[in-house]
């Protein structure tokens, strides 16, 4: 894309797939007023029944009091518990919790498939909770390169995004992150990338840390104004959501990127 495009109003670009894509995790998380029956078995055993034949695997979790990332401590409210049910391959996770709804995957195969399996979580959360409005809609894609493509990084982004780790400073740097907040379409986008050390990670809450060097584009679009719970609109919203984080990826990118993972544009 050229320079003058503004990926954060541009139409949306085609769909160019990644045999070997870089997307190491897509999450959507669905805030709500808390609903205290959540962290009762009971009243949990129907939403499990109903997910059940595709998320099989049940595991109970418990947030943490606090999230350490980047140096900094980020004090939460007190821990909860939180229900998780995954696949049986573990690429798909839907966690429920007293005050939100989220589905991520390691295995992610478009915008449509992802988008379809959230309305039947949520249409499923809508029977069977009955959450009386939704407080905030996120979605989050996180890709990262590892190895000899964070030595090319430089042809792999444009140079806008690349910044000094494109530079001979670049070896000097213990890690490289940029941050920029973004306001459109009624919601914020939030891009974050940078280059790494080995077994260093952004947010260890989302993804893992890998024994190299690794550079990370994470793009996260969302909206805190409450509106009324409804399946279609969370589904459509997530879908407006993806096009766009799709639209600025692709404005972030070279095409030498699309070919080194196995992309044709």
């Amino acid at each position: 894309m050229s320079v003058s495009i503004d990926p954060l109003v541009a139409p949306l670009p085609a769909e160019v797939p990644l045999k070997e894509s870089p997307l190491v995790r897509v999450i959507a998380q669905l805030r709500f007023p808390e609903i205290l029956s959540i962290g009762q078995q009971d009243f949990v055993a129907p939403f499990q029944e109903a997910i059940r034949p595709i998320y099989p695997i049940l595991r109970q979790d418990q947030a943490p009091s606090e999230v350490i990332g980047m140096g900094v401590v980020t004090l939460t409210k007190p821990p909860q518990n939180i229900w998780r049910f995954g696949d049986a391959d573990g690429r798909w996770r839907v966690s429920l919790a007293p005050d939100f709804l989220a589905l991520e995957t390691t295995h992610y195969v478009n915008r449509t498939d992802f988008v379809e399996r959230l309305k039947t979580v949520v249409q499923v959360l809508d029977k069977y909770v009955k959450p009386a409005q939704a407080d905030r809609l996120g979605l989050r894609y996180i890709n990262r390169l590892t190895g000899k493509a964070v030595d090319d990084i430089a042809t792999l982004v444009r140079p806008e995004v690349c910044g000094i780790a494109g530079t001979a400073a670049a070896k000097h740097a213990a890690h490289i992150m940029s941050q920029s907040m973004f306001e459109v379409e009624g919601a914020c986008v939030l891009a974050r990338w940078g280059s790494f050390p080995p077994n260093a990670v952004i947010d260890p809450t989302a993804f893992e840390a890998v024994e190299d060097k690794s550079w990370i584009l994470d793009l996260d679009m969302f909206s805190s104004a409450p509106a009324p719970f409804g399946v279609d609109w969370i589904a459509e919203q997530t879908r407006r959501y993806a096009e766009r984080i799709y639209t600025i990826f692709r404005w972030a990118i070279t095409e030498q990127f699309l070919s080194r993972y196995g992309g044709k544009s």
